[in-house]
């Protein structure tokens, strides 16, 4: 499994561990990922998804799961996800 978020495409970074020495070898920063279930109002239905922790305070702060996917961009998203904002769009469509 790829250490990348689902929503918002952030995934690990490279850099240098640091001796006293000051002798400089590569390692990997990688993002705090949790498995999360997020509930679509739109969808009537529970998402189990593995995104940042950045992102899940992103997601509360734009007003919950259907409101994140609505502002999101694309090319972040991930296949499965960028479906649900698919479903997501259709829906409120179909009721507006």
């Amino acid at each position: 499994m790829a250490w990348r978020c689902e929503l918002t495409g952030k995934t690990r970074q490279i850099g240098h561990r640091v001796s006293h020495s000051n002798i400089k070898t590569k390692r990997r920063f990688r993002p705090n990922l949790l498995n999360v279930t997020l509930r679509s109002e739109s969808l009537e239905r529970a998402v189990r998804l593995r995104i940042s922790a950045n992102a899940l305070k992103t997601v509360d702060h734009r007003g919950g799961f259907d409101a994140f996917l609505l502002k999101a961009k694309d090319t972040e998203l991930s296949p499965r996800v960028l479906e649900l904002k698919r479903q997501v769009v259709k829906k409120r469509k179909a009721t507006a």
